[in-house]
């Protein structure tokens, strides 16, 4: 028996896995816990928050993806 073919199977679907960060994620200025993860064309940069609102304002222009979990800092 042949699959139904719908709609969705005809659209083209990206997915892009995000790496969550975890404690085991350590800022490259200061070694405290990561919460932002920095992807240059060079290579990636892992900053607590402090370093990432300090690093923040030169590597956002040429960041390709700026992935921020500083939220968590708030929750509970």
């Amino acid at each position: 028996m042949a699959p139904l073919e719908t709609e969705e199977q005809d659209e083209q679907v990206t997915t892009t896995l995000v790496h969550q960060l975890t404690a085991a994620d350590r800022c490259d200025a200061c070694g405290a816990q990561a919460y932002v993860r920095a992807e240059l064309a060079t290579g990636e940069l892992l900053f607590c928050g402090h370093h990432a609102k300090e690093n923040e304002a030169k590597l956002r222009p040429i960041a390709i993806k700026w992935h921020d979990e500083s939220d968590k800092l708030l929750s509970k």
